[in-house]
């Protein structure tokens, strides 16, 4: 279907570097009649799989059937970035208008009679069929994606399960571009220097470099409802007034009664996930998606949460008399607002482990980070990361390095890590391609969105550290891909495994040597000072009972909200309220997401009765990095190597927990995870 001399770029072969897409070429009135091509062109493929003479085969079918959609997988993923990355008004228009034509084109995939008859026959053979290990292992993939979309159901059913999806991916869009909105409109503008009282230098350069992005005279400043101004803002400033009225709106994303208005949108999508969880046969939403999850059932999730739930409020009782008597000493009203937790928490930070942000910060530029992060993955798994410059990209921020391995490109990395009013919040990894054998072998372009101010010397927080490493493993687990089949490779493994590669790698993030060669004044060029680095180590443990119940909670509110019996109508204001009375969330602690704006659960399916994966995957990570410890050495070479192999490069080839026990040589305990957050004794 490309045609070198079609005017449409992206219906032209890519003749760029690495096989970029072509940014500088392509414009939002491109991308409808390139997907009005590519699918059509896709079906072809499936009916000419299906329509085969010759009996099924692995190469003829599933195989075959892995190779089938390049043309659409490129057009789907360089759109699905810059809808994320740097979205428009037009963008959001045909993303509104492609949602539901995509999620038809998803269904006619996997409801096509003829090639799942094929698929299904060779499962059904698949022991006599001679397969090795990642053969196998994608046949059952693809015959129980295959299932879980429908393939099984009767004529009706197919038809009635087709408009679900097809409605929920409309309101997931219109979820997402609702949050946005809100998240664009929002601008305090602070007014003097009373209003800027409190707030250290790094802030308030981010509040002018956000005041620029809105066209606001120079020496203004503007705070945003981005994580990256908000959450030092609600930490440092002095009025207690404006920290008030930036977590209110933070809390109010998606909530307020306008054509915005998400509580009715997510209540219409646990509706249909009802209906989606019904027609497969499953009592409830929660027991649909965990089925293919390492969890399995809901009560495994329930009993990991609720081992750290109760401990966390226990502890978070002790801190909050420290806060509160510190609120007194500062006259200010008790008991303490969600608006002051944040702040008192520093104040008692500054003064119980004499460590203050504001002295941390200068130490941790964005540079020396990107470097270090760079340099932990060389140490580990023999990677350089080269700069190029002068390459198109979609915006002046991103960067592209060449990735590569014992002197081979092994793949193409982008950062993008500012944050602007054309770009979602939150970080994430995702893909411009995947790795895969095909063809003898595709490049994988792998990009990390983070949403860090921007300044003239980027400054990070230790927990934006955090957050730089964590998708940055998320990124590797992209680049080291090492499999055959596009199906199983890089991250598309079960949802409460993907999270173990990133949330890992944050553990070298904390590594004093990594510290002490990367950590530098942005001034004097000088290493952080080894009693500042004990500071930091000593303050690990520090507030860790706020950060679990802010997870936890929102984790264990949705799963009780997609365990919901199949029918059970839902007011989600009114839920979220009788479910935090229920657990008994502090009301001066709140939730990190609500539900008008969780995007997790309520952008797609891919989090929904899955938030819990963060923790699942943290006792994963915490119990790995233990084998590390146990070694000796951080970058002990053996053990580096064994995670390189079973866990980075070996993407689905097998199941996850066969793959942590060859990594770790055991099954994970869960007591490292508890201890490292400080709810058990060491």
């Amino acid at each position: 279907m490309r045609d070198e001399l079609h005017p449409n770029p992206l219906l032209q072969t890519w003749d760029t570097p690495y096989g970029l897409p072509p940014f500088d070429r392509v414009a939002a009135e491109h991308f409808l009649p390139a997907f009005e091509v590519a699918m059509p062109a896709h079906l072809a493929e499936l009916d000419a799989i299906a329509a085969q003479t010759e009996p099924p085969s692995f190469a003829n079918t599933v195989a075959a059937f892995d190779g089938t959609g390049r043309l659409l997988k490129q057009v789907e993923l360089l759109f699905s970035n810059l809808c994320s990355s740097e979205t428009s008004p037009a963008l959001q228009a045909i993303e509104r208008d492609m949602a539901p034509r995509q999620a038809a084109h998803d269904s006619a995939i996997y409801m096509h009679a003829g090639l799942f008859a094929r698929i299904d026959a060779l499962y059904r053979d698949r022991a006599g069929l001679g397969l090795d290990a990642e053969q196998l292992r994608l046949l059952e993939r693809v015959h129980l994606d295959f299932v879980r979309a429908g393939a099984k159901l009767d004529a009706a059913a197919k038809t009635r399960y087709a408009a679900v999806m097809s409605e929920l991916a409309e309101l997931c869009t219109q979820f997402s571009q609702h949050v946005l909105a809100d998240e664009a409109a929002f601008a305090l503008e602070l007014q003097s220097e009373a209003d800027l009282a409190g707030l250290p230098e790094f802030v308030r350069a981010a509040a002018r470099n956000a005041a620029s992005q809105r066209g606001l005279p120079e020496g203004s400043h503007v705070i945003t409802l981005s994580p990256s101004i908000a959450e030092p803002f609600l930490t440092f400033s002095a009025r207690r007034d404006l920290r008030e009225t930036i977590w209110r709106e933070r809390v109010a994303r998606g909530a307020h009664a306008s054509e915005r208005d998400n509580r009715p949108v997510a209540a219409r999508i646990v509706a249909l996930r009802q209906q989606q969880a019904a027609i497969h046969g499953y009592a409830n939403y929660a027991d649909y998606e965990l089925a293919d999850r390492m969890a399995g059932t809901p009560a495994a999730v329930l009993g990991l949460l609720e081992q750290a739930w109760q401990p966390a409020l226990d502890k978070a009782a002790e801190d909050r008399l420290v806060l509160e008597a510190k609120a007194r000493t500062l006259g200010l009203p008790t008991p303490i607002a969600a608006w002051d937790w944040r702040y008192l928490a520093e104040l008692v930070r500054q003064e119980q482990y004499q460590l203050d942000d504001a002295e941390l910060k200068p130490y941790f530029t964005l540079e020396n980070m990107l470097a270090a992060m760079f340099d932990c993955a060389g140490r580990l798994f023999g990677l350089e990361f080269v700069e190029q410059h002068g390459i198109p990209l979609y915006h002046p921020d991103a960067r592209l390095w060449e990735v590569r391995r014992q002197g081979q490109l092994i793949g193409v990395f982008i950062g993008d890590n500012f944050a602007r009013p054309s770009k979602r919040s939150g970080a994430w990894m995702s893909i411009f391609r995947s790795q895969s054998g095909l063809a003898g072998g595709t490049l994988p372009i792998v990009i990390n969105n983070n949403n860090f101010a921007k300044a003239d010397t980027t400054l990070l927080s230790f927990d934006d550290v955090r957050t730089l490493f964590h998708e940055f493993g998320h990124g590797l687990h992209g680049l080291l891909s090492q499999v055959r089949y596009e199906r199983l490779a890089g991250t598309q493994v079960l949802r409460d495994f993907v999270e173990l590669p990133s949330q890992i790698f944050e553990n070298w993030a904390e590594e004093e040597q990594v510290l002490q060669k990367h950590a530098r004044h942005y001034q004097s060029g000088e290493a952080i000072p080894a009693a500042l680095l004990a500071k930091l180590r000593a303050a690990r443990q520090f507030d860790q009972a706020w950060a679990t119940i802010q997870y936890v909670g929102p984790a264990l509110i949705d799963m009780a909200l997609h365990a919901l019996p199949n029918g059970t109508p839902v007011d989600i204001a009114a839920f979220e309220a009788e479910q935090c009375a229920r657990l008994g969330v502090p009301s001066d602690i709140g939730q990190r997401h609500y539900l008008s704006h969780f995007g997790h659960l309520f952008a797609g399916p891919w989090y929904a009765a899955g938030y819990y994966v963060y923790m699942w995957a943290e006792v994963l990570d915490a119990d790995g990095y233990e084998a590390f410890v146990e070694a000796g050495d951080p970058f002990d070479a053996a053990t580096a190597e064994r995670l390189f192999t079973h866990i980075y490069s070996a993407g689905n080839k097998q199941d996850p927990a066969a793959a942590y026990r060859a990594f770790r040589g055991r099954d994970p305990e869960v007591a490292p995870m508890l201890k490292k957050r400080g709810l058990i004794a060491a």
